[in-house]
């Protein structure tokens, strides 16, 4: 009965190991393309850059308002930024493997002897260092455009764990969205409708006490409300037991976003 018992358990060191090695091998080669093509990500901040130096400072009179607190609007508008550039990153990452298909290196993955999962994990841990090199600089720019963060480096810490899981709830659910539709222009079209909603039905630019009473309801159930409120107030230093609300929803989004990609890159492989 030991030996048996013994024989169940040992094999899973191996395959734990293997599939590691397989998920470090995959976003080495992810990590390979975005070196190649540098640029793109670094274009990526220039948004943010506009964001937090032009809007706030246009906008900076608007902290008059109840609301905004006393730290000014650049302050309220770093962490909605932050949420804002992984959310546009997350949400393209399903081109990469709508370039994949097309190639056929997709095709050659799934008949590797390579564990589903560790396909999608792979990419999304390649996605995830993108997001929080963004995340970095995005909080530095605001540092820089004048915003302080009271919460110091525990709260710029667990703002980044809120920026990370929503990021790999947008990434997961982009991937999703390629493995299914398997066409630039829809993930393209997907993406669009998505992201602009989730954008402005959140508390990213404005306190929800200013928003009208429909637009705070939908806000309450955003994800991207969560991470923004949860990233405002690690900040700001003043972090609440609603903060714990916000961390269990993501991170079940997360699961569940996660679960869905890897459902769809088998439904993939069903098709082929």
């Amino acid at each position: 009965m030991t030996a048996t018992a013994l024989t169940q358990t040992v094999p899973s060191h191996p395959v734990r190991a293997a599939w590691l090695t397989q998920t470090g091998q995959i976003t080495l080669r992810w990590l390979i393309n975005v070196r190649r093509q540098v640029w793109g990500a670094a274009f990526s901040l220039v948004q943010p850059i506009v964001w937090i130096l032009l809007f706030g400072q246009v906008f900076s009179s608007l902290s008059t308002l109840p609301g905004f607190g006393d730290a000014g609007y650049v302050t309220f508008l770093v962490p909605g930024v932050l949420m804002m550039t992984v959310l546009y990153s997350g949400a393209w990452a399903g081109t990469g493997y709508i370039d994949d298909m097309k190639s056929g290196v997709m095709d050659q993955l799934l008949t590797a002897p390579v564990a589903r999962s560790a396909i999608i994990t792979g990419q999304l841990v390649q996605q995830l260092l993108i997001c929080l090199a963004q995340s970095i600089v995005v909080l530095f720019i605001g540092w820089l455009g004048g915003a302080t963060y009271p919460g110091g480096v525990g709260g710029m810490a667990l703002a980044l764990l809120a920026a990370l899981l929503l990021a790999t709830i947008f990434c997961s659910l982009s991937t999703a969205a390629a493995l299914t539709a398997r066409n630039q222009v829809a993930l393209i079209g997907i993406s669009q409708i998505v992201v602009l909603p989730v954008t402005f039905l959140s508390t990213t630019m404005m306190p929800a006490s200013l928003m009208p009473q429909w637009v705070q309801n939908v806000s309450t159930y955003n994800p991207m409300t969560w991470a923004v409120d949860l990233a405002r107030t690690t900040l700001a230093g003043t972090t609440d037991a609603s903060a714990l609300l916000h961390v269990g929803g993501l991170v079940v989004l997360a699961v569940l976003a996660f679960v869905w990609s890897v459902r769809a890159l088998r439904g993939y492989q069903r098709s082929l």
